[in-house]
Order: C-alpha cells, then structure tokens, then sequence
C-alpha cells in the first residue's frame, strides 16, 4: 500500500504532464507526437514561441560599459589638474639662486606631485625683481629655475618632464617698488606644458 502510493505521487504528476504535452502537439501539423521526448515535470510558466525575437545583447553591454568608459579618464583628468593646481611656486633671496630651506622643503612636495604624474611636462619659470640690468635679471632667472630643475631631478622627478625659461624682471608677481613686491618677484613658478 505505501509502495503504491509513492508510485501514484509520481506517476500521476508524469501523466497529467504527458498528457498536457501530448495535447499540445496534436495540435501541431507539422511534428508527430509519437516522436516528441517526454519531459521532466515543470512548474507551469507562460510559453514562448521559439521564433519569438530576442534583443541582442552586444547593443545592451555596449550602452552599460559607454558611460563607464568615458567617465574613466574624466577623473583621472581632473585628478591630474588638481595635484598639478598644487605645485607651489619658491622665492629666493636677494641676488640668489641658493635654495632656502623652505624653498627645498616646498621643492620636496612638488616632487612627490611630479612623480605621481610622470607623463605631465613642467616648465619652471625664472622671475628676477627689477633692480639689476636685463641681461643680468635674465641669467638670474635661469639659474633659479636650474637650481630648482636640479634639486627635483635629485629627489627623483624624472629630468625628462621638466624644463626650464627665465623671464628676468619682465613679469612680477607684484608690480609694486618696494622691498615686499621684491621679495614676492623673486622666484620660480612651475607651469604645465599643455
């Protein structure tokens, strides 16, 4: 009796399936239901014709992965500007294109930028105040920028990104005449190459 009522359990759900299945393909000119396998029991769920289209699904990973290619260098690129808006320009005493220590600490800073972002390329301009000759200002300028190209390449910014222009005493910082705009004139700025 137990064993008969296993087999019905199974049995009969097989047959309302076999039934149902064989139903449906007698309906079907084209196949013969004697041929058709039979099928394992399946929860009931609406048929879909076989020749019903499916969308492609290169068109729906294609609109997926756009945005997120795109977006990709957007930050990089804005992550590059921001650390390069950071690298600080240095001043210089009187007459002098020696580093200061406050100079090469902001040196040290501008440096871990650099090497951060080794493709960027940084002209290091050389400012001058306007005492002295032109001639004079201009070679002023050029060493300040050296000396600063110098002590970058000795903290490990490769030399290839940088390079240098001296200015003189023909763009201050400050155009005033007195010794605060002097001390401010007396630099060197760091500027992307675009």
């Amino acid at each position: 009796m137990i064993i008969s009522r296993k087999l019905g359990q199974f049995l009969l759900p097989l047959l309302a399936t076999g039934a149902i299945l064989a139903a449906g393909c007698a309906k079907d000119p084209a196949g013969d239901a004697s041929m058709a396998p039979p099928a394992a029991p399946t929860p009931a769920v609406a048929a879909v014709p076989e020749t019903a289209p499916v969308p492609a699904p290169v068109f729906q990973e294609e609109k997926v992965m756009e945005p997120a290619a795109t977006a990709a260098p957007a930050t990089a690129l804005q992550s590059a500007e921001t650390q390069l808006a950071a690298l600080t320009r240095i001043h210089f005493d009187y007459d002098q294109y020696v580093l200061s220590t406050t100079a090469r600490d902001t040196l040290a800073a501008n440096a871990t930028i650099l090497k951060a972002l080794p493709t960027v390329k940084v002209k290091i301009e050389g400012h001058c105040d306007e005492r002295g000759s032109d001639q004079y200002n201009i070679a002023l300028g050029e060493r300040r920028a050296q000396a600063a190209l110098n002590y970058l390449v000795s903290l490990g910014v490769n030399a290839g990104q940088l390079s240098t222009v001296s200015f003189g005493e023909e763009m201050p910082l400050d155009p005033g005449h007195g010794e605060a705009a002097w001390a401010q004139n007396r630099r060197a700025e760091f500027k992307p190459v675009k």
